[in-house]
């Protein structure tokens, strides 16, 4: 009973720690968000609009690293354990912001920014620590401290990024750069190894490779028209991910601090629809009008942002805006129903590999509409294309749903 007892606890304390390790990841992320733009002008000479470029090719970078190298890191937790794969994700997160910190040129960024990529695989892990650690009926209960972490991160992380920026551009570096390598030497002398060596698994490059996740989608043709859906929705998720900040200081001329401010309450009312709310709407909708729902609210938010005039404007906005995400999780829901379930892990894998080329190449694309339409010799300016091209994208997101649900009972 006694041995039992220190177990458990010992596994609690092991979910306390992974939790406040993708607390602190997240809060390092969004803590150099409100000062990025201001850094690239500083280090290119050039306008807020060119230095949206350079944002979304920094972002690119890390996506591009991250897409090929988390299924190699994630196939060498399962052959070395978790906790020095984990260990080395923390690290190089905190090389990366010091990097970003002490940049005397825009190279310096591009390649902090492929350390972070290379090596950030800390969610990845983490994910598989907690399955290591907790019993099957506990899974998706602990599986949801990934989402609590994310959304307290993005609250407090740009709140203070916001105010730190405001006493100088590297300032909010170096607090992530704190953060991470402070994590990593708590980790380094408090985290326990969660894969017992009986679990492990040779290292295979054939496994550990993001085409072949693609490829398994094909075994699912019923499910295509919906997987394009989710995916357009992640696409036209970074006209907010990647300009935001660019254009609330373009339009607005927010400084660093109302930046943080209004990307707290994104964080917030992204935490309240996703932590609670969809526990109540989505079965009393069902999950096909929970879809349509969400996607028509998404599609309002975006042009709400695109065509606001007033500063205070965004802020009642983000509530349309986060209300929309009722439609990912009904319509993860839908696709998966569709699947056996022996067959979840490859969906899921696929699934992932690619929502994460979404992340390469949804940047440029927001980030270059910006640009193009705030440059000074623009046929029309117009810093709001983004979120015009978030709405195209949604609505076209829509009638891919609508095509694949028709036939589907009104109570799915």
């Amino acid at each position: 009973m006694h041995s039992l007892y220190k177990m458990s606890a010992k596994k609690n304390s092991a979910l306390t720690f992974i939790f406040f390790t993708m607390l602190i990841d997240v809060t390092g992320l969004g803590i150099i968000i409100p000062v990025m733009p201001t850094l690239i002008q500083q280090l290119i000479g050039g306008t807020l609009s060119e230095a949206a470029m350079y944002g979304g090719w920094l972002t690119f970078s890390y996506a591009i690293m991250q897409f090929l190298f988390s299924p190699v890191l994630g196939g060498l937790s399962d052959k070395y354990g978790r906790r020095p794969v984990l260990l080395i994700s923390l690290f190089g997160f905190g090389i990366d912001y010091l990097f970003l910190g002490f940049a005397p040129t825009i190279a310096w960024l591009f390649i902090g920014r492929l350390i972070s990529g290379l090596c950030g695989a800390s969610m990845t892990t983490a994910g598989a620590y907690i399955a290591d650690v907790s019993p099957p009926e506990k899974r998706a209960q602990n599986f949801g401290l990934i989402g609590v972490a994310f959304g307290l991160g993005f609250i407090i992380g740009p709140v203070i990024g916001g105010i730190l920026g405001q006493y100088g551009a590297r300032i909010p570096f170096f607090a992530a750069a704190a953060l991470a390598l402070l994590n990593w030497l708590y980790g380094y002398f408090i985290l326990p190894e969660s894969l017992s060596p009986e679990n492990r698994r040779p290292f295979d490059w054939k496994r550990a490779n993001p085409i072949g996740s693609l490829n398994n989608l094909k075994r699912y043709p019923l499910i295509l028209s919906l997987v394009a859906s989710l995916i357009l929705i992640y696409l036209s998720g970074h006209a907010t991910q990647s300009t935001w900040t660019f254009y609330t200081m373009e339009k607005f001329g927010w400084n660093e601090a109302w930046v943080g401010y209004s990307l707290g309450f994104v964080g917030l009312m992204i935490a309240i629809v996703q932590g609670g709310l969809i526990r109540i709407v989505i079965p009393k909708l069902g999950q096909k009008r929970s879809v349509y729902f969400g996607l028509v609210l998404y599609t309002i938010g975006f042009l709400c942002f695109a065509f606001a005039v007033k500063g205070w404007m965004m802020f009642a906005f983000i509530v349309p805006f986060a209300l929309g995400g009722i439609a990912g999780p009904a319509l993860q829901g839908i696709i998966s129903s569709q699947v056996p379930n022996n067959e979840q892990g490859e969906l899921q894998g696929a699934l992932t590999s690619l929502i994460s080329l979404t992340s390469i190449f949804g940047p440029l694309l927001m980030t270059y509409l910006f640009s193009y339409f705030t440059a000074t010799d623009a046929p029309v300016i117009f810093p709001g294309a983004p979120f015009f091209m978030g709405a195209v994208l949604t609505l076209i997101a829509l009638l891919f749903a609508l095509k694949s649900l028709a036939g589907q009972p009104r109570h799915s």
